[in-house]
């Protein structure tokens, strides 16, 4: 009978005194949010994220914003905020959905 090995990971990563998150780094060309944008009311934040100014490249740009943001910061979000985000999403869809039907 042989014994199984097995692979043990290198805790190293795991224990840096300051771990590094990809998502901090992260540089955007197409949308450029106002600070406190996403404390701001659903219907705000849809329309703000739709256009042009913020989203030069259109509201698809300000739905993929507001997505990558709601996973980021997502687990740190009371439900409320969270429920609030996910309106705004909603309301954003609908609008890129009038957008294509146009």
């Amino acid at each position: 009978m042989t014994a199984k090995k097995t692979a043990k990971k290198s805790n190293a990563s795991r224990t840096s005194a300051h771990p590094r998150k990809w998502s901090a780094k992260v540089a955007t060309d197409s949308t450029y949010p106002r600070e406190g944008l996403f404390n701001k009311g659903a219907e705000t934040i849809a329309r703000e994220l739709a256009s042009k100014k913020v989203s030069p490249k259109g509201p698809a740009s300000g739905m993929r914003m507001l997505t990558f943001y709601i996973n980021r910061a997502g687990k740190n979000l009371p439900d409320s905020r969270l429920k609030v985000l996910q309106h705004a999403k909603e309301l954003l869809h609908s609008r890129i959905e009038k957008a294509k039907a146009a």
